[in-house]
């Protein structure tokens, strides 16, 4: 335990500071981050566990951040940052101007409205310049008391640290909630064993009689507060074993019943200067504007006998600091309810009338409905969603759904929290406040509202879209009828929820009200539904002329749409996902992951695979399941080109009863292809063919999903290598009359390649203008696997035709398979090749590549399992779950040519 400022060596922890240790070390010599979180019962010792790897890192030359949850200050947006970073920001240069008002705001430094993911961003930049001169570590205590807002900036950064040298590590309650959104898997700190406890005890209380030392030890059962304060408890005679003990000493939870006890016998002058200290925190409150609220001339004095009984300390900010946080819990519950509301009042006189805070202990101080302060709670909750804190800003109107006089207020009050929860990243609050409301009658006036709110939490947490289909119709007559509420533009939005569940269910209801309603939204919602049904020529170019005129304003509300539209296209513009970065919430973050790991695989990004699943695993943890079944979903098209037919069972296992139960054709049809896809991979045409004809028969072309058209190239690859050239060529004429090649540069490329493939044999000279035709497509070469596909089908035909070139096309090729590691591809190319006379090397597949052909991640990962670590441990140091570390180990085993974890050393060059 921490004690007069000084931290003393530890007893026991060989666990904990071992993997806080190897934390620090991968920071200053692999110059990569990792998170430990630490999670523990009040008094077990986490917070000493904090101080000494802050002294550990501070010895190693680390910058130290640090920032203590509050219970009183969990209401405040970005509190907790304001502790970590205030500093940073002072000094920094390196800050554009855009991210220099995004943190000041949330900091309370400026007006404006940043949003969470802004701020994130932002202080992501903050530690990149930081690291610049020295590791950081950012410690984080009590996080079950950090402000959410906070907690989803910290959340971000522990995501996104993987390659800086930044070390997290927080402390959280076995019941905290604040953590749910890390992936880190907690370091659950426990009890001492009971040497150590006997150590601990034997070195703080030397002169401690066996009667009392065993008593102790038995009772306190390992738990260091325990340990440590129960023996203060004691008079000196019990302590010295010449009077007799207590019946009974307290222990665990009791243990915050013992610190009621002690704070029971100080003076109510005393009990009331701690009460008001318990709930006064947050820069807002200087010494002088607390012991104002004291009201008492002798203040200093109380705060000296204070100071002296070691409860607390006022620090020189005029902060009165516990010696332990478990002592501000046992002032603040000892107090009566209406001590509690006395203090809150007082409070709340003492800070500025406009400061949020002064709302909140005033709510905290009223008992009766009050009408007056609710409203004026909706507003700011209203205010602070506006700058960013939507999830603050929900509480806000809870409050002030409790404190309303009518019941319909009250439901009001309730389905804004619960749709500003959702567009906050507390998904899982949305959804357990739409059960809540479902029990209530919903006023007329609000009901669009809760109905977009049931559909919010259907679609994204529960996978769920009969609601879509059944409310948002009617939703939107409501919204567009003249003079109607339109709640802050909840038709565009309304209109892309009934889009997406169209698209996900092929519901007829729902596309026939889009249809009826599409002139009622915006240029980027019509075309969207374009986009999604009658994709013809021009809906690309539109695309890019609506994204170059829209204002940073309107981003916001078009960011989902447009996403949607290019996901449709397939990515015609390359960069549009990267304009949204960072300026909105998950919501629209989630959309911008999905649109980046759509556009890494068509673009041959293929060693960022792995980032699907760990974009599927943040999903899961923030209660966004619908995103992490579609992240699953592109992780699969890379197994399925890579032929990995094992992996892709896996997948399909995983997400096919949800899809199957939500009735997403979406991703069932997604699904059949990319089964076929990896059929075509290992040459089983027959098979490939009869799943293309599944999803489009040749000749077939109707208007509908996009994607159809896009397989093409697929269908007709199998058809031309089952013999069925005239489908083929019947294939090829019906994309061509539906003006496929007219949807964007991907499709037009695809066509092409068709076209080439579909050419009888016997017409060489049009079949290799064809071929050529199709490599100048514009941008041809940006689409990495079709165009290596093509040139293995032009090498194959040109070796056949004994012409020249074949080689070279066919090298090419064979290059890009390899680095995609599509091994049944590359063997293809070999096997042409030899027969071209090439004396190519014979691919082992994936056993034949060393470690210089893993990512980042995977070679981290491989150097910690050879030194004989577990996928758990792993996982604490990598802040990545257990099963993505054995996902990446199955992944990286055959690239290194081994089996076992026990060749890792060898296969490593370390042994």
């Amino acid at each position: 335990m921490a004690d007069g400022g000084r931290v003393p060596v530890l007893v026991g922890r060989q666990r904990e500071t071992e993997l806080l240790t190897a934390a620090l070390v991968q920071a200053v010599d692999g110059a990569s981050g990792s998170t430990v979180l630490l999670r523990g019962e009040a008094g077990v010792g986490k917070s000493t566990l904090l101080a000494w790897v802050e002294r550990a890192a501070r010895e190693r030359g680390f910058a130290v951040l640090r920032a203590v949850g509050t219970e009183a200050e969990t209401d405040l947006a970005f509190g907790a940052l304001h502790q970590a970073f205030w500093l940073l920001i002072q000094r920094s240069g390196a800050l554009s101007a855009h991210q220099r008002e995004a943190l000041e705001s949330a900091l309370g430094a400026r007006s404006g409205t940043p949003s969470g993911f802004a701020v994130g961003a932002a202080a992501l930049a903050l530690l990149g310049e930081t690291v610049r001169t020295a590791p950081v570590l950012l410690l984080l205590d009590d996080l079950h008391w950090i402000d959410s807002s906070s907690a989803t900036v910290f959340a971000f950064l522990h995501r996104r640290c993987a390659e800086l040298p930044v070390v997290i590590v927080g402390a959280t309650r076995p019941d905290g909630s604040a953590a749910q959104a890390w992936s880190a898997e907690a370091v659950d700190v426990r009890a001492l064993p009971q040497t150590d406890a006997a150590l601990l005890l034997g070195t703080r209380y030397p002169e401690l009689a066996a009667p009392a030392r065993d008593r102790v030890l038995a009772e306190a059962a390992g738990n260091p507060l325990a340990l440590v304060e129960l023996p203060r408890q004691l008079a000196a005679a019990q302590q010295r074993g010449t009077a007799p003990l207590p019946e009974r000493l307290p222990l665990g939870r009791k243990l915050e019943r013992m610190f009621t006890e002690r704070l029971g016998a100080t003076t109510p002058e005393v009990g009331r200067l701690l009460l008001l200290g318990a709930l006064a925190t947050g820069p807002g409150f200087s010494s002088g504007e607390w012991l104002r609220a004291a009201a008492g001339e002798n203040a200093r004095e109380i705060l000296e006998r204070i100071e002296a009984d070691g409860l607390a300390r006022l620090d020189p900010a005029g902060q009165l600091v516990f010696r332990h946080p478990l002592v501000r819990t046992a002032v603040v519950s000892a107090a009566s309810d209406s001590a509690r509301r006395e203090a809150h009042r007082a409070l709340s006189e003492a800070l500025a009338p406009d400061d949020p805070r002064r709302l909140v202990h005033e709510a905290s101080a009223t008992l009766l409905p009050d009408e007056n302060l609710a409203h004026r709670l909706h507003e700011a909750g209203r205010d602070l969603a506006r700058r960013g804190g939507e999830a603050e800003g929900a509480l806000l109107l809870e409050r002030a759904a409790a404190l309303s006089p009518s019941s319909c207020d009250r439901t009001r009050r309730l389905t804004w929290a619960a749709v500003m929860s959702a567009r906050g990243g507390q998904l899982r609050h949305t959804a357990a406040l739409v059960e809540e409301l479902k029990a209530a009658t919903v006023p007329q006036d609000i009901a669009p509202l809760f109905a977009y709110a049931v559909v919010y939490a259907d679609q994204s947490h529960h996978v769920a879209f009969e609601s879509s289909a059944a409310l948002l119709p009617a939703v939107l007559d409501a919204l567009t009828e003249p003079g109607a509420e339109t709640f802050g533009g909840l038709v565009e939005q309304a209109y892309f929820k009934l889009l997406l569940a169209a698209t996900y269910t092929d519901d007829p209801w729902a596309w026939r009200a889009l249809e009826r309603h599409q002139d009622h939204v915006s240029e980027a919602g019509r075309l969207c539904l374009r986009a999604w049904t009658h994709p013809g020529p021009g809906v690309a170019a539109a695309l890019q002329a609506v994204t170059e005129d829209l204002t940073e304003e309107q981003e916001a509300g078009a960011a989902w749409l447009l996403l949607w539209t290019a996901s449709a296209l397939d990515c015609p513009e390359a960069d549009l996902w990267q304009r949204f970065i960072g300026l909105h919430g998950y919501a629209t973050q989630g959309s911008v992951a999905k649109a980046r790991c759509h556009q890494d695989f068509l673009f041959g990004h293929w060693d960022r695979a792995a980032e699907c699943l760990r974009e599927a695993e943040i999903a899961d943890e923030l209660g966004y399941h619908s995103n992490a079944l579609m992240f699953r979903q592109y992780y699969a098209h890379f197994l399925a080109a890579q032929g990995d037919e094992a992996g892709l069972r896996e997948i399909d296992r995983s997400i096919r009863p949800t899809a199957t139960r939500a009735r997403m054709r979406f991703v069932l049809d997604r699904l059949a292809h990319l089964r076929g896809l990896a059929a075509l991979a290992h040459g089983r045409y027959e098979e490939a063919y009869a799943y293309f004809c599944e999803l489009t028969p040749p000749g077939r072309l109707a208007d509908g999903p996009p994607w159809r058209h896009a397989l093409v190239f697929d269908l007709v690859t199998a058809a031309v290598h089952t013999g069925r050239r005239d489908e083929a060529r019947v294939h090829v004429a019906a994309g061509q009359a539906a003006g496929s090649g007219e949807m964007s540069g991907r499709h037009a490329f695809l066509l092409a390649a068709a076209t080439a493939l579909a050419i009888e044999a016997d017409e060489a000279d049009a079949a290799e203008a064809a071929y050529r035709a199709a490599y100048a497509v514009p941008g041809a070469e940006q689409w990495v696997f079709d165009v290596a596909r093509l040139r293995l089908a032009h090498g194959s035909w040109l070796r056949r035709r004994h012409r020249p070139g074949a080689r070279e096309v066919l090298r090419a090729a064979h290059q890009v398979f390899r680095r995609l590691r599509a091994d049944p591809w590359a063997r293809r190319c070999e096997e042409e090749l030899r027969a071209a006379g090439d004396r190519v090397a014979p691919s082992q597949g994936r056993a034949a590549r060393d470690a210089t052909g893993l990512t980042g991640q995977e070679l981290r990962i491989a150097r910690l399992a050879a030194t004989g670590l577990s996928n758990k441990e792993i996982g604490r140091i990598l802040q990545l779950s257990p099963r993505t570390v054995g996902a990446h180990l199955y992944r990286l085993f055959p690239k290194l040519g081994i089996t076992s974890r026990a060749a890792l050393a060898r296969a490593l060059g370390n042994g």
